[in-house]
């Protein structure tokens, strides 16, 4: 079972409490853990809830340690504070380095806010090894037996059309890291953090008649949010892919082109190889994509439940993956010399 972390931080963690009281009333075994997706090769925080349950007679699958160095973002519940899949030393943990946003899209093509191809080709090579990694064909990605061979364009790489409105005003964002609607005209921020309209700039509209600064971006989080309308950058990791690509609650611009992350941009931040094809509306592949468990950590956890499957898993809650995983065989290359 998964979940967001909610489910173990509302009401002081009565409904993680719960699943787990009642799996175990019923005569199962079952372990919580609190996973963070960017600790898996991922440039996205991101931490979710996730729950084993087996039946007396299995082996209750372990969590899979992680295996690049994220530190993770935001607080774990309380309550469930040794639930955090992390590991114990963290200083003497041999982990890979973090990935960021570059890592993860730097290769992909301008695209406009009216983008309307489902397919374009890709004109650059990957730069990164995650790149290198995502554009794999299925027959290449590591694990998958007789996969299609044939090479394939870049799929959904378009974004969700804004308003005229929003377009407008994302296309005044300065393109510079952390820029948000902060930056634009007639906007100011007290030393306390928290904006406020500035009394010696008179008020700017545009060509609709509605405010270049909207109310709901002042008032959001009274007056202390960095969100609304806000430009990701190359050198950052992304705290959570969202189901809805609207930008006025959420920085989901990207660093250099004025559009909202495009499908696939969020896809390869979730991890999903670019050979995935996404279908229905536009909102709905968004919405799938944000859904999604997060590709590696979907991975890792699958070879967790083959280990136990097999009779292969080790006492205690949790385990370490296979060096180079999940090129498993690379690791046994490696081993052979």
């Amino acid at each position: 079972m998964e979940n967001v972390v909610d489910i173990v931080k509302f009401a002081k963690g009565f409904l993680g409490r719960y699943a787990l009281g009642r799996l175990v009333s019923m005569n199962y075994q079952a372990r919580i853990g609190l996973m963070t997706a960017g600790s898996y090769g991922l440039p996205q925080f991101r931490m979710r809830m996730f729950m084993w349950g087996a039946r007396p007679s299995e082996k209750l699958p372990q969590y899979p340690l992680p295996t690049h160095n994220v530190v993770t973002r935001g607080v774990s519940p309380v309550e469930f504070d040794s639930n955090a899949v992390v590991h114990d030393d963290i200083k003497g943990a041999v982990l890979e380095k973090e990935l960021f946003l570059g890592d993860a899209i730097s290769d992909l093509p301008p695209v406009t806010n009216d983008e309307e191809r489902d397919e374009i080709p890709y004109e650059e090579m990957p730069k990164t090894e995650f790149q290198k990694f995502i554009r794999l064909k299925k027959k290449d990605m590591p694990g998958f037996v007789g996969g299609d061979s044939s090479d394939h364009l870049l799929y959904d790489h378009r974004a969700y059309k804004l308003n005229e409105d929003d377009f407008q005003r994302v296309c005044q964002i300065p393109k510079k890291k952390g820029a948000n609607f902060r930056d634009l005209k007639g906007v100011r921020v007290k030393a306390d953090n928290r904006v406020e309209w500035d009394p010696d700039v008179e008020r700017v509209y545009l060509p609709s008649g509605k405010p270049l600064v909207p109310d709901y971006a002042m008032s959001f989080v009274e007056g202390r949010s960095l969100k609304p309308f806000g430009r990701l950058w190359w050198d950052e990791i992304v705290p959570t892919v969202v189901t809805r690509a609207e930008p006025h609650n959420q920085a989901i611009l990207h660093p250099l082109q004025d559009r909202v992350l495009t499908i696939r941009e969020n896809a390869r931040l979730q991890g999903f190889p670019d050979y995935y094809k996404l279908l229905g509306p536009i909102k709905e592949r968004y919405m799938q994509v944000g859904n999604a468990v997060a590709v590696p950590v979907a991975r890792a956890l699958g070879y967790s439940l083959a280990m136990s499957c097999k009779g292969t898993a080790t006492e205690g809650p949790v385990f370490t993956l296979p060096k180079k995983f999940p090129d498993l065989e690379a690791v046994v290359v490696e081993e052979n010399h």
